[in-house]
């Protein structure tokens, strides 16, 4: 079986932290704490680019990370469920025919 994108991301962010001579269990809280693909991507885009100066500033840009994921996430639950209050209002009614 070969490795999924996922893997991939997981590999290219743990070598990303290790090539900051940072310990690659570091680089693995950080993934488990990101979940998912993209996340994990951006974060190691962040250590590539920024160049953080220490696990601080990681840690912080990971939960900026998660909470822009976070809201993304609600903005599309609100706008899914704001679409579904217009069909209801304006689903044809028998009184309308």
């Amino acid at each position: 079986m070969g490795k999924t994108s996922y893997d991939e991301a997981y590999e290219a962010l743990l070598a990303a932290v290790v090539a900051r001579g940072l310990p690659p269990e570091f680089g693995q809280a950080l993934a488990a704490g990101l979940g998912t693909e993209n996340a994990i991507r951006r974060m190691t885009g962040y250590l590539y680019g920024a160049r953080p100066r220490s696990m601080e500033e990681i840690a912080d840009e990971m939960v900026a990370i998660c909470e822009q994921r976070d809201r993304w996430v609600e903005r599309k639950k609100s706008e899914y469920y704001q679409a579904k209050v217009n069909e209801f209002y304006n689903r044809v009614r028998e009184d309308d025919q």
